[in-house]
Parts: structure tokens; C-alpha cells; sequence
């Protein structure tokens, strides 16, 4: 998984699924499986387990990248398997003032993590990701470093959030000095940077710009270094804002993304903006965004309304 440069959050639901197919067949070894036990496998997701379409294609493709890549013995088509009925959902969208609640109602550094999902319409763990360096407050633009399908991508970074996050750095700093005198203070770095580069580890422009409140110590190495802020820290802010709120909708910190994309279509930007802003491979993804514009009854007005 690491030589085809699969993200972490990747290898680990791969994983997961390999071992849930093992126990599945008895721990039977999965080499000594095939096209009849991997159909079962995913037909009893769908019909016994009911999972959503998405969960049984994540699974069938950790059984393919097994056999295929791992074993080195495609699969057939596999075309006796139940599959899960996939059907259209729209995406819950807040409206600006619905956003503004939830955000006021949000603290600490999780307030300024929700902005950038909002104000900058990233993923969340894109957001938990950034280092120092991929923030120009001057230009108002921010970086993001592999993100999905380990692509770079600029977005723009709300001026609304510079001045607060000028106020969160100098803590962050602060934090960082602190660590860097106790012996502390690296950070993990990606692919071999680390060997290229030994001092970037503690480089200030390489730390995290959210940081976890806790060091930990690599097992690994021994070095106690500092992880980013772990996401559901931010998930749990959010859903206690929005339940503080009374917002009557479903609200997750992705809900911020899809708010983003739906106002930036609601003030006239085009569609392969903001594609190239959300970093989708498709503009097809993208396009779902119109349709919760037109949820509104396709901007008809009612016969009710016409008394």
C-alpha cells in the first residue's frame, strides 16, 4: 500500500476489511480463498449487514488490491454479488446565518479548523494537516499538501480568519519553543524528508498549525514529538455547536465543505472554479452542488404562493 502511496486513512480501512473478511471464513487464510468467498463476503454486507453502497465498494476494492497487488492473482469479475443499492442523496447544506450560528457557538482552536472547512472548503483531516508553511496570510491563499488522490491543490484562505489565525500561531510558537527546550518539538515528516533533510523535523515552517495538547513518544524511534489535533476533537465541537445552535439539521464537519461549495454557487462562481477549489477529479462530483440549488422545487414558485 505504501509503494502505490495509498494514504494512511486508506491502508487502515484496507486493513480492516481484510481482517473482517478473515474472520468472516473462519480465519481461513485469504490465499487459500477465492471469487465464491469474496461474492459471499460482500453479498452478506449487503444483504445480511446492510451497508451502504460506498462501505461494500470500499471493502471490494480492499479485497482487489489484496489479490491483485498483494497475491498477485486477480479476481474475475465478480458477478454473482448482491450489491447495495446506491441512491441519490443530496448533501445537507446550512444556510450563511445557519453557519454563523453553528461557528459562534464553536471554541478554541476547533473554531478556527470549522472556518477554514467553511471558509476555505476543505476536507477535515486536509485542515489537521497543514503545516505553518502552507499558509500565505499576506495573499490570503492556503496550500493543501496531498490531499485526496494525493494531489496539491490552492485554495483560498478567508481574510476573515487571518487576523485569528495570526493570534493562533504566535501560541502555536510559543508551544513550540517550549517543546524545542524540553527536547521535544519534531514533527513526522512525509516520505524521506526526514533522512533528506534531518533539521525540517523541528523547522518551525514544518510544525503543525493545529497541534495536539499533548507530545507522544514514537515507539518507533523514541523521539517525543507532537501529532496534529486528532479529528474528533473537531467532529465533537461541531456537533455539540450545532446542537447548542437548535440548528435542526444533520451538521458534521463536512457539512462546512458542501456550505462552501453551495454559496460560492449561489454568487455566480462557476462550476470548474469551484472543482479546481475543491479538489475534485470530476466536475460530475461537483455538479451535485446545482442540484441542491434547485432543491427549492428546480426555482418554480409554488401555485400556494400565487393567493
Amino acid at each position: 500500500m505504501r509503494l502505490r502511496r495509498l494514504s494512511a486513512r486508506t491502508e487502515e480501512a484496507y486493513v480492516g476489511w481484510i481482517k473482517r473478511y478473515a474472520r468472516f471464513h473462519n480465519l481461513r487464510h485469504p490465499r487459500s480463498l477465492g471469487e465464491a468467498e469474496v461474492t459471499a463476503f460482500l453479498t452478506h454486507l449487503a444483504v445480511q449487514a446492510r451497508v451502504s453502497a460506498s462501505t461494500q465498494n470500499q471493502a471490494l476494492a480492499a479485497l482487489l488490491f489484496l489479490y491483485r497487488d498483494v497475491f498477485g492473482e486477480p479476481l474475475p469479475w465478480l458477478s454473482e454479488v448482491v450489491r447495495a443499492k446506491r441512491p441519490t442523496r443530496l448533501p445537507a447544506v446550512l444556510t450563511r446565518e445557519e453557519v454563523r450560528v453553528v461557528l459562534a457557538e464553536v471554541r478554541g482552536a476547533a473554531r478556527l479548523v470549522a472556518l477554514l472547512l467553511y471558509g476555505a472548503g476543505l476536507r477535515l483531516m486536509e485542515a489537521l494537516q497543514l503545516r505553518v508553511k502552507d499558509l500565505d496570510l499576506e495573499r490570503a491563499v492556503l496550500t493543501v499538501r496531498a490531499g485526496k488522490g494525493d494531489k496539491d491543490r490552492i485554495t483560498v484562505l478567508p481574510r476573515s480568519a487571518v487576523a485569528a489565525l495570526r493570534a493562533h500561531l504566535l501560541e502555536v510558537r510559543l508551544l513550540h519553543g517550549r517543546d524545542l527546550r524540553s527536547g521535544a518539538g519534531a514533527v513526522v515528516l512525509p516520505d524521506a524528508l526526514a533522512r533528506k533533510i534531518p533539521a525540517a523535523e523541528r523547522a518551525w515552517e514544518w510544525q503543525w498549525v493545529f497541534p495536539a495538547t499533548r507530545p507522544y513518544v514514537d515507539v518507533r524511534t523514541g523521539a517525543r514529538r507532537r501529532h496534529h489535533l486528532h479529528e474528533t476533537v473537531v467532529q465533537r465541537a461541531v456537533t455539540d455547536a450545532a446542537r447548542r445552535g437548535a440548528i435542526a439539521k444533520r451538521v458534521t464537519c463536512h457539512t462546512f465543505r458542501h456550505s462552501f461549495a453551495t454559496h460560492l454557487l449561489e454568487d455566480g462562481y462557476d462550476i470548474r472554479t469551484i472543482q479546481e477549489l475543491l479538489g475534485h477529479r470530476d466536475v460530475r462530483t461537483t455538479m451535485i452542488y446545482t442540484h441542491v440549488l434547485n432543491r427549492g422545487g428546480r426555482a418554480v414558485n409554488s401555485p400556494a404562493d400565487s393567493w
